[in-house]
């Protein structure tokens, strides 16, 4: 398992981890062209991730580790109010870990994770960790176009988090056209039974006007953690099988390595259509 984060301002990523003053392992003393001699300067994306700088500047590049084969790539967008916990979600998929109090993002976020759907099907997730702040939203809106899945997250203890869902909705589906996204529905904080605010029949019906599945998780417990992301990534394959996704040059929501799933027939597109919206 692989996990990367970098941050993002207006489409450019920075590096704002801590600089270590000595190598960490796996890396080396090497010269970093295209670098600033500062911790937290911009890089090109490229290179986000990839060394650190340590005290005095000195410069510590790790070589990349060979990345795992994968057949597709899809790109995912967080997406909710803030305090929602989109990134606590996302920290306890990619990281495993749980912390109680986490920085509200600022910008974007990003991480990797691979997942393999069934044998030898393996599949690269790229998420943008969106802020959910209104001062941020010209930038997050420049990462809603090139999304294949976004996940539609609000608090079950927050009514108006979930008043907002058809918001987030009609905000990116108006933004990417002429393509589309396969949505998800969380109701995320399940933990927190005694403070509910939102019930379960009511968070289906509106899954189900806006075309997507829903799920209940708590990043706290980890319930259904992986299988909320196990949907998504699902639903996007199935959409790419069935003919609603069309990757092309001019979109990077999908990539692939090799040859794209031929469409279903429009029989067996319905078929499959059907099923996933009664496995929710």
């Amino acid at each position: 398992m692989e996990r990367s984060k970098k941050k993002g301002g207006e489409g450019t990523p920075t590096y704002t981890h801590p600089a270590p003053s000595t190598p960490l392992p796996g890396q080396e003393r090497l010269p970093c062209p295209g670098r600033s001699g500062r911790s937290g300067s911009t890089l090109p994306e490229h290179a986000a991730g990839a060394g650190a700088v340590g005290a005095g500047g000195a410069q510590w590049c790790r070589r990349a580790p060979m990345e795992p084969r994968w057949q597709y790539q899809f790109r995912v967008i967080m997406l909710g109010d803030s305090t929602v916990g989109k990134s606590s979600l996302l920290r306890r998929y990619t990281e495993g870990v749980f912390l109680d109090a986490v920085n509200q993002t600022v910008g974007v976020d990003f991480y990797v994770q691979f997942v393999e759907l069934e044998p030898g099907l393996r599949v690269k997730l790229q998420f943008w960790d969106t802020a959910g702040q209104e001062r941020f939203r010209s930038v997050t809106r420049s990462y809603y176009r090139n999304s294949a899945g976004g996940m539609l997250l609000f608090d079950l203890t927050n009514r108006a988090s979930f008043e907002s869902v058809r918001r987030w909705h009609r905000e990116v589906t108006d933004t990417v056209q002429p393509f589309r996204v396969v949505f998800l529905l969380v109701g995320h904080k399940s933990d927190l039974t005694a403070e509910r605010r939102v019930g379960r029949r009511e968070a289906e019906r509106l899954a189900a006007s806006l075309g997507a599945q829903y799920v209940e998780t708590s990043a706290k417990d980890a319930s259904n953690v992986a299988q909320a992301f196990q949907m998504l990534t699902l639903a996007i394959y199935r959409a790419l099988q069935s003919g609603l996704l069309a990757p092309c040059e001019a979109w990077d929501g999908v990539k692939s390595s090799g040859p794209l799933p031929a469409p279903l027939p429009a029989h067996a597109a319905g078929k499959e259509e059907k099923r996933k919206k009664c496995s929710c």
